[in-house]
């Protein structure tokens, strides 16, 4: 049953992180990435600056311990001095007494050489971390950097491809059924192109047709009857026979405009 209740889990978990990321704005999402990048950046810095800070403190700690040192030697070295002017003069009471702080200085100073070798590895220590904590910080602020300047780049595309997507749509909608009763434009096209193409054909059955011959003799015989009607018309009047036809007395007419005698004048006055 647990099995069971895993594996129905990790199902649903797969399909809604699948429905999430279609419906997902990119533009969103890359501005949650940088945003985590920065909070990721600026939890590295305050992590480098606790590491250089415990660095910075056991390095006052080091120096404040061969102060101490430095101190306690020279009070050591003093009452050393003390007690043997003392014994010199021959007061042993005192000579005890700086002979027993000479011993407490001293108890001292190994005190402090013991703090302060251990203040030194851990001085060691702690300036390594440091360094590497510098490193980190600085590699990841040139990613971060790095992040920042592709952002521009990612929106740029992005843009790019939701107008290659809105144009991609566009063309697809010229050849899509837009609805049950709007037919296509490649639709519209294949109707209007098939009338055109059939009344072409028609034309040309009508052209080749025997109904249009025969009207096409049928037209030429009247106008033959007509010419021999007009000449006999003519000939009735005594006229000269001429165009027979109104194109040909067009003709006639226009001949008759443009020829005349080149380079002959009038005869002038007095001259025969």
């Amino acid at each position: 049953m647990f099995k069971l209740l895993k594996r129905w889990w990790a199902y649903t978990t797969a399909r809604l992180t699948g429905r999430f990321e279609e419906t997902a704005d990119p533009k969103v999402q890359l501005e949650q990435a940088i945003q985590e990048a920065q909070d990721q950046h600026r939890r590295l810095k305050e992590q480098a600056a606790n590491v250089i800070a415990n660095q910075k403190q056991t390095e006052m700690r080091l120096s404040r311990a061969l102060e101490d040192f430095e101190k306690v030697n020279a009070n050591a070295r003093q009452a050393v001095l003390m007690a043997d002017e003392a014994s010199k003069s021959g007061d042993q009471e005192k000579m005890a007494e700086y002979t027993s702080a000479a011993e407490a200085f001293a108890n001292r100073m190994i005190g402090l050489e013991r703090e302060i070798e251990d203040l030194k590895a851990l001085h060691l220590q702690s300036s390594q971390a440091a360094e590497q904590a510098r490193a980190a910080v600085t590699q990841n602020s040139q990613l971060l950097q790095q992040k920042l300047s592709e952002r521009q780049k990612l929106l740029g595309q992005l843009d790019q491809a939701e107008m290659q997507d809105r144009m991609n749509k566009a063309m697809a909608s010229l050849s899509e059924t837009v609805g049950e009763d709007v037919p296509t434009f490649e639709q519209i096209r294949e109707k209007i192109e098939s009338r055109y193409a059939k009344a072409k054909g028609m034309a040309e059955l009508s052209e080749s047709s025997v109904e249009s011959k025969m009207l096409e003799i049928e037209q030429a015989a009247r106008n033959s009857e007509a010419k021999t009607r007009l000449e006999e018309i003519r000939g009735q009047l005594g006229l000269a026979a001429g165009p027979t036809s109104a194109g040909e007395l067009e003709e006639k007419i226009a001949e008759s405009q443009t020829e005349s005698p080149q380079g002959a004048t009038a005869p002038a006055d007095g001259e025969s």
